[in-house]
């Protein structure tokens, strides 16, 4: 019996790492963002951090695969500005977010996140 708990627990907890580690949907973000109140005490709510967090590891993966791309001699997915920080607000990301078609909202936010840098900063003819 002993063995059957220690089993089942450590079961649970494989089955909540795999949970967490799953990408956010656009459909799934833009869900959640439409139950936030657009108000100062929205950064107090777990759920504004949680999507804070969504966006900020979507970022930091795509500038990682950039970084990646360029130090391997290959070409990048986009090209921002040299030194320039970019800088995304709220209404900007979920303008953009909500400008993806319906059919499409299945994508991780971190491929809507690669998808929208391609766009917004492309490279230069090589």
């Amino acid at each position: 019996m002993k063995h059957f708990r220690i089993s089942a627990a450590l079961a649970v907890s494989v089955a909540l790492i795999a949970s967490a580690a799953q990408a956010m949907t656009v459909q799934e973000f833009l869900a959640a963002a439409a139950g936030i109140p657009r108000n100062p005490t929205a950064m107090l709510r777990s759920d504004t951090r949680r999507l804070i967090a969504e966006v900020r590891g979507a970022v930091r993966t795509v500038n990682t695969e950039r970084e990646t791309a360029v130090a391997a001699g290959r070409p990048p997915a986009f090209c921002p500005p040299a030194g320039a920080r970019v800088s995304i607000s709220p209404d900007t990301l979920l303008a953009r977010l909500n400008s993806i078609p319906v059919s499409r909202r299945n994508i991780s936010v971190t491929q809507a996140m690669r998808e929208w840098m391609a766009d917004r900063y492309p490279c230069p003819a090589a």
